[in-house]
């Protein structure tokens, strides 16, 4: 709206930051976002890839969004609707044998596990209580702002009532706790479990998003990472919004509208304006510049410093250590159509199962994927990729005509740097292919009944969303980058060395997945700032 002045402008119209401007907006400011692609929703939104086929493009699944946002903004009200899995994963394997988790509660899980290794179905119950029990302290703390150095009195508060919560756990769990978030994700495993398809189902949370081995420093924690959400009031579930992942991100528009909020799309930011230290606009790559008091970026840290705020406006040794951060998740995404569903050789049939709702991880052991990721660290990508292949069209009809479907291929490991000089733009497709192939030797008549697909290489999901590196994260969930470390030790709670300038995406504690936390979060410390501590650095 022409003339019209604003209190706070946010860079990037994905989830985080509908989210951001919804608080603000309660809060009685008024808020505008610029979004630089055509819709809102960044990488959780719904579009068409084939003609009659409809699919969440990047994000495909929901589990981490958090009960306070959704009650907060009204997303049910306002349409949204989520429903759990009724089967959490299905591991076809290349011997015609398979494992399926979460049919029939932990006793179903149990049995299955036992065809594999008794020992194993023994382990199974207390390992899941170990897990549910340092997930609800991180559940806990997700909507805390990190004690910051450098912060305060504040600080020292937060950093009081988390100890409080650590003390709370028995000496057990604290032991338990400190070896998720210090050891691999494979040697936690290897010290459970015997038989390698509960590890590799386990094992599949710890390379979500994370380029690296399960056997990596500090893929204990992806894994709990993967498994602090829940649907739809139950812990650790997964499940799937109908319309797609879009349809979470409409509702958070429509909130966002309803409370004032102004969104320009087709509004790609430049540059964040600066004058003496502070965060004073935005210039839009059009030429034209916006100006208010608050400046909230979701977008991820490497860009924010690397390309949108000008090496001289934040203090050299933060630009050096900035240019250190670490981004490039390993992910290869597709959307595909098919003309039938998948037909696994260790469970035929293509009418609808219950294994064909689930997540259906092509990854047979933990060493499978240690190859996998050796390889792509040699070779670029993986000769035998990690993937995970969901088909929401089983339990949502809007999305491919009657009788045909569509399927996500969440896969791993694809190097955002390919060696010897090649480049994306002429490997996606090869890799794409080598994919198909790939899922064809578990379901043969997957190849057959491909009828369209859309591939993205971590090149196309940076260019697409504007993702450095491809990372789905804002930034490798590591322990050098988590927390108070969050994007850097002395600016984890949300603000920057720019005065006015905030930081309210995935970037920020606690990281990448569709939460909305760090959004929340950021909101609730710009409103902090505004109205009741202006003497703190923003």
């Amino acid at each position: 709206m022409a003339g019209q002045k604003f209190d706070a402008l946010i860079i990037g119209g994905g989830h985080n930051g509908l989210v951001c401007a919804s608080y603000l907006a309660a809060g009685g400011l008024k808020v505008k976002i610029f979004e630089s692609r055509s819709i809102v929703g960044g990488a959780a939104v719904t579009e068409e890839f084939a003609p009659g086929f409809r699919n969440s493009t990047a994000a495909y699944t929901v589990s981490l969004l958090h009960p306070k946002i959704i009650k907060d903004l009204r997303l049910h009200e306002n349409g949204l609707r989520i429903i759990n899995r009724k089967m959490d994963n299905f591991l076809p394997l290349p011997d015609g044998r398979s494992l399926s988790v979460g049919v029939g509660g932990l006793a179903g899980t149990v049995a299955e596990v036992a065809k594999f290794s008794q020992r194993d179905a023994e382990n199974l119950p207390a390992f899941y209580a170990m897990l549910e029990a340092v997930a609800d302290l991180i559940r806990d703390s997700l909507l805390e702002t990190p004690p910051n150095q450098g912060g305060g009195l504040d600080s020292l508060l937060n950093a009081i009532r988390i100890g409080n919560r650590w003390r709370k756990l028995s000496h057990e769990q604290q032991k338990d706790f400190h070896e998720l978030m210090t050891r691999s994700a494979g040697y936690l495993l290897d010290g459970w479990f015997e038989s390698d398809p509960i590890k590799a189902v386990l094992g599949f949370d710890a390379v979500v998003g994370n380029f690296g081995s399960p056997y990596s420093p500090g893929s204990g924690y992806v894994l709990l990472h993967h498994v602090i959400g829940e649907v739809n009031g139950k812990k650790g579930n997964w499940g799937h919004a109908i319309g797609g992942m879009g349809a979470i991100t409409e509702t958070m528009a429509r909130e966002a509208k309803s409370r004032g909020v102004n969104i320009q799309t087709d509004a790609p930011v430049r540059s964040v304006l600066t004058d003496n230290g502070r965060a004073i606009g935005v210039e839009l790559e059009s030429g034209e510049q916006h100006f208010a008091v608050i400046v909230a970026a979701n977008v991820d840290p490497k860009r924010l410093y690397g390309k949108l705020v000008a090496t001289d406006d934040v203090p050299p040794e933060f630009s050096r250590r900035m240019k250190r951060y670490r981004c490039g998740s390993g992910t290869f995404r597709m959307n595909v159509a098919l003309s039938a569903l998948p037909d696994f050789s260790c469970l035929p049939g293509t009418e609808p199962a219950l294994h064909h709702q689930a997540g259906i991880i092509m990854a047979p052991s933990l060493s499978y994927m240690d190859k996998a990721f050796a390889d792509a660290m040699e070779k670029g990508y993986s000769d035998q990729p990690i993937v995970e292949m969901l088909i929401p069209s089983t339990v949502d009809d809007t999305l491919a005509p009657p009788g045909a479907h569509v399927a996500s291929l969440f896969c791993q490991h694809a190097n955002p740097e390919l060696p010897d000089g090649r480049s994306w733009v002429d490997e996606e497709d090869v890799f794409a292919r080598h994919i198909i192939d790939f899922v064809d030797s578990f379901a043969p008549n997957f190849k057959d009944s491909l009828i369209a697909y859309e591939a993205m290489s971590p090149l196309t999901l940076e260019k697409r969303f504007g993702l450095t590196n491809g990372d789905i994260m804002h930034g490798s969930l590591g322990l050098d980058q988590l927390f108070s470390a969050r994007p850097m030790i002395g600016y984890a709670d949300y603000r920057t060395p720019l005065k006015g300038l905030y930081l309210c995406g995935a970037g920020a504690h606690p990281g990448g997945g569709v939460s909305g936390v760090p959004g929340h979060n950021a909101a609730r410390e710009i409103l902090r700032d505004r109205k009741f501590r202006p003497w703190k650095r923003n």
